[in-house]
């Protein structure tokens, strides 16, 4: 049996993501999570000795169609919908600061 997640992974995996997490939802999601790893770790012990492996579950076949130009959607429209733009790009906040020398 795998042992269940831990509080304070969730909260590293939490941190990782960036994510900020109440103490109510960190103890939600280290319960979820157990219960996840709980349910691979019974798949794990299937016999698939014989089973091909899929990379999808349904057959998938490639549709190649020609290249086509065609109108762009043009600045005025996408950014019709952006939650900041001045004007001419979208506007997104700063993740990098100074010190980060990139």
């Amino acid at each position: 049996m795998v042992d269940k997640i831990s509080r304070v992974e969730v909260e590293k995996v939490a941190k990782l993501a960036r994510l900020q997490l109440s103490d109510e939802e960190i103890e939600e999601f280290t319960g979820q999570l157990g219960s996840i790893l709980e349910y691979v770790e019974k798949m794990n012990e299937l016999d698939t000795e014989n089973v091909e492996p899929l990379a999808h579950c349904l057959p998938v076949h490639n549709v190649f169609r020609d290249d086509e130009v065609k109108d762009s959607l043009g600045t005025e429209a996408a950014l019709k919908n952006a939650p900041d733009s001045d004007g001419e790009f979208f506007k997104v906040p700063k993740i990098l600061d100074d010190s980060s020398h990139s």
